[in-house]
């Protein structure tokens, strides 16, 4: 049995995390020393917990500089290398991995290369990509199909590498039975002039390793059957979209900015790799309850900013108004996007929920639609989402300075609660907000209601469209539309003269 009480040790870790200001602790170093300096003098931990938090920030310590290609180096006693780990070598790891190259192959070159590329690079114990062999996943089941893949699980028989053993300079597996639950995402060989299966594969076995606010990426199998590569990932608890429809009502406004820090801040990682996701939207935001922590996901599309694709894919709702003018997917359209999930982890519902995914609302949102502000919601996070969805891509935000103010936004949300921990500041959306809902919902009639369902789980899926928009709509008469509202989205919001307290 634990020692530990692992919530508090995972909320002291967020709040070690969300307190640090970077214009003062301006490095890697300073940043680690005041973060250690705040578990150390929080009196809601004991001694256990204290050290259990601060290996947590350890490790971020340790693999970040690994990353970054930062620090104070050691002279590793193994290989005499000079490593900047110090409870194991990066070295000795990609030494290790790359003396078993023989022993394995995938039966393609090409993915041969990319997965021994990936080993030479590895960071560290717990970020190794491998080639898993089929026979190794045991009672794999489909979860899902969708247009471009198909989802399943299966137990990994082995686990995944966890630890380096110095001593039998040996790598060691997890054989934890939760963790060897993995996804696997088969990849179908869609073919056009710039994209395959295989830039999919690269870019979650790349980019997915190097962060850790990104689901991670074990390797690829691929299935005896039908020959198709899968993507061998780790599994988490459910996405955005069902986390909101069972919670919404419990969550106070500090739990959503720290849902909207983690979403940004994973979105920075991939834009910092020059990379575009091109399809983000609350399914795609997966949730792991254990350390209360979100991530993204689903690549499907995600691909270089030199490489646009030629068709538009995603879930209308949350598509930039000029990617529905197909003028391209940019780093502005995912900005777009993160305005529409802002929105929902706002009111707890998706976007346009009433309305059909259509020619109709893909016109209203180039001619500048967007879902109406809910009641309380505070003024800084709502400047933030009205400037990340502007109709003119040019005058969002990018993803550093929209981290910059949500963060912001979220150590004074840490900070109220560490000057008067005996008040509860933050809203809390009161209950009557769903008896509204609910009241509002059953008053249409019944083929309504089958209506409103159908559109409800079209909000679900991303999917492929194809709009033959009019040339003479004047984009200067829709950047100067500031934020117009859907009239059928005011069926499931609270009106403006509805007043309630915190």
């Amino acid at each position: 049995m634990s020692n530990f009480r692992h919530d508090i040790v995972y909320y002291a870790y967020d709040k070690a995390h969300a307190l640090v200001d970077y214009n003062i602790y301006d490095d890697i170093d300073k940043r680690h020393e005041f973060r250690k300096q705040i578990i150390d003098t929080d009196d809601s931990l004991t001694d256990v917990e204290k050290l259990k938090v601060i290996e947590f920030l350890n490790y971020d310590y340790y693999y970040h500089k690994i990353l970054l290609k930062i620090g104070k180096k050691r002279i590793c006693e193994n290989c005499q290398e000079e490593c900047l780990a110090t409870s194991y070598c990066e070295y000795c790891i990609r030494n290790y991995l790359a003396a078993k190259f023989k022993k394995w192959t995938s039966g393609n070159n090409d993915i041969d290369d990319l997965i021994r590329k990936c080993q030479i690079e590895s960071l560290g114990p717990s970020k190794i990509i491998e080639w898993i062999p089929f026979y190794n996943l045991l009672n794999v089941k489909l979860l899902t199909k969708g247009g471009c893949s198909e989802i399943y699980t299966a137990e990994w028989f082995d686990g995944q590498y966890c630890e380096w053993n110095s001593t039998e300079r040996l790598l060691k597996r997890n054989r934890s039975n939760r963790s060897n639950i993995v996804i696997l995402k088969k990849l179908n060989n869609i073919e056009n002039a710039n994209r395959s299966w295989f830039e999919e594969a690269k870019f979650h076995l790349t980019i997915a390793n190097r962060w850790p606010d990104i689901v991670q990426c074990y390797g690829l199998t691929q299935d005896p059957f039908d020959k198709t590569y899968m993507l061998v990932m780790r599994k988490l608890d459910t996405d955005l979209r069902k986390y909101l429809q069972q919670n919404h009502n419990q969550l106070t406004w500090k739990e959503r900015i720290k849902i909207t820090v983690d979403i940004i801040n994973a979105l920075s990682r991939i834009h910092g790799e020059n990379a575009i996701h091109r399809d983000l939207h609350s399914g795609n935001i997966l949730y792991y309850e254990y350390t209360n922590s979100w991530f993204i996901g689903d690549f499907g599309f995600c691909g270089p900013v030199d490489k646009p694709l030629g068709s538009i894919y995603g879930n209308l709702p949350y598509i930039a108004p000029e990617v529905i003018r197909e003028k391209g997917y940019t780093f502005a359209s995912d900005i777009y996007s993160i305005a529409m999930i802002m929105w929902e982890i706002s009111s707890g519902q998706p976007p346009f929920t009433n309305c059909k995914h259509s020619y109709n609302l893909a016109l209203d949102i180039i001619n500048g639609r967007r879902p109406k502000i809910v009641p309380g919601t505070p003024s800084k996070y709502e400047e933030l989402m009205i400037q990340s969805w502007d109709a003119d891509p040019t005058k969002r935000p990018d993803t550093k300075t929209l981290l910059d103010k949500i963060e912001d936004i979220n150590r004074l949300y840490y900070q109220s609660t560490q000057d008067n921990n005996e008040t509860e500041k933050f809203l809390i959306f009161p209950s009557f907000y769903y008896l509204y809902l609910i009241i509002r919902y059953l008053a249409g009639s019944m083929s309504s209601n089958i209506y409103r369902s159908e559109i409800y789980q079209e909000a679900c899926h991303s999917k492929l469209y194809s709009f033959n928009i009019p040339e003479d709509n004047n984009e200067e008469d829709i950047y100067n539309n500031a934020n117009l509202h859907s009239e059928d989205q005011d069926e499931l919001e609270i009106p403006d003269d509805l007043n309630y307290e915190n």
